[in-house]
């Protein structure tokens, strides 16, 4: 599955998860049964809605590195040769339950994402590079006017990693969950009653373009709100949204220094920020400056790349992902010590991700992907487990 945005975050958990292996999950290896090649998935349907639901289970294949889909069974499928212009993908849809019932798949070991659909099928097409994933964010993109949203989830021979995710739009609630060994279930991902309609009153009532990213039907109806780093790069979201509180900060660090401790099994690996000739350096512990950072624009923040590219190293990336969550809950003017893990200190700022403090915020657990590297502090909306024994996604209402 080409590489996404969205996909960002997921990949980074499950591989610091992996990195531990099971001594991560309090489990010793040898303990611990081995995952199976696919685990059943229970999708209900609790939205109140009466149009059909469609399902896909579309990803990358981990034994193989190819990208395709799973049908109901579990049974993967490879994508065939795409096209250019792009050419119409094989119609991967599984019927999904009716209002008020559930239906279970078998979902295989993937790197992928369970998309869901209301009263219409997806379309998805296929390039040269492979599968085209919806973009809604473009006006004439087929499936804009569709209600719809996905899960993202890596199965594979570690565990589950089961994810809700609004880093590119708020859209139709749904919640995930595991039932482990046990017996006991962990959920996340839940919205509060009156957490759909609550979301877009918020984004309505906040000055300064932030309604500009909710998107309607031609009926009037609500689809989806878009991100702001899509509301950004679309011009719905002024380009100037997060300004004035990045020039408090340059300004604050050029006088003090910020501390950013990225990794919270070794307190004792810090780096130091200090702001010099409009551009913020970071140093060691021996003093070396190990890398630097140009001002960030909102684009940069909202989302977490350009001027806050994120390698997948053990310094910049580390760093960035500290910097991107700081900016985003508007905590580093709160602490110079980073990052500040405290969720009352979050989105305090007028000057703030307005868009995630209102996901946040309505969310029953308060967790949420709101944005890329929303699991800096553990605040993402992420289930996992070393031995699944079941996973869940249940539809929630839009109310």
């Amino acid at each position: 599955m080409p590489h996404t945005r969205t996909r960002r975050a997921l990949p980074l958990v499950a591989a610091t998860a992996l990195v531990g292996g099971a001594l991560a999950l309090g489990v010793p290896q040898h303990a611990r049964a081995a995952v199976p090649d696919t685990i059943a998935l229970t999708i209900t349907n609790n939205s109140g809605r009466t149009q059909p639901v469609y399902l896909y289970d579309l990803g990358t294949q981990l034994s193989s590195g190819q990208q395709g889909w799973a049908d109901a069974n579990g049974a993967f499928h490879a994508w065939p040769a795409g096209g250019n212009p792009p050419t119409p993908a094989p119609d991967a849809a599984i019927p999904g339950p009716a209002a008020g019932q559930s239906t279970t798949i078998r979902i295989p070991k993937f790197s992928g994402r369970i998309y869901f659909s209301y009263g219409q099928k997806l379309v998805f097409k296929l390039t040269t590079g492979g599968l085209v994933q919806p973009a809604v964010q473009n006006p004439s993109d087929p499936n804009h006017d569709i209600l719809f949203n996905w899960s993202e989830y890596t199965l594979n021979d570690s565990g589950l990693w089961l994810n809700s995710t609004q880093v590119d739009m708020f859209s139709a609630p749904y919640s995930v969950g595991v039932r482990r060994a046990d017996g006991s279930v962990s959920t996340t991902g839940q919205l509060e009653q009156g957490g759909w309609s609550g979301f877009f009153d918020a984004l309505r009532a906040q000055p300064g373009g932030w309604s500009g990213l909710i998107q309607t039907s031609s009926d009037g109806s609500v689809l989806r709100a878009l991100s702001p780093l899509y509301g950004v790069e679309t011009g719905a979201l002024p380009a100037s949204a997060m300004d004035d509180y990045v020039n408090r900060v340059w300004q604050k660090y050029a006088s003090s220094t910020l501390t950013v401790t990225p990794f919270a099994d070794q307190p004792d690996k810090k780096f130091y920020g200090r702001v010099s000739g409009n551009v913020m350096n970071f140093t060691d512990t021996s003093g070396a400056v190990v890398t630097s950072f140009q001002k960030p624009d909102a684009d940069s923040v909202f989302g977490c790349h350009k001027l806050l590219d994120a390698p997948n190293d053990a310094v910049r990336g580390p760093i960035s992902r500290t910097l991107c969550a700081g900016f985003n809950r508007s905590t580093l003017l709160v602490s110079s010590q980073a990052p500040d893990n405290t969720p009352g200190d979050f989105y305090q700022d007028a000057v703030t991700n307005q868009y995630a403090k209102a996901v946040h915020a309505r969310m029953s657990d308060g967790k949420a992907y709101a944005f890329a590297f929303d699991d800096v502090g553990n605040q993402e909306s992420l289930v996992n487990d070393g031995d699944p024994q079941q996973a869940y996604l249940t539809l929630g209402p839009l109310d």
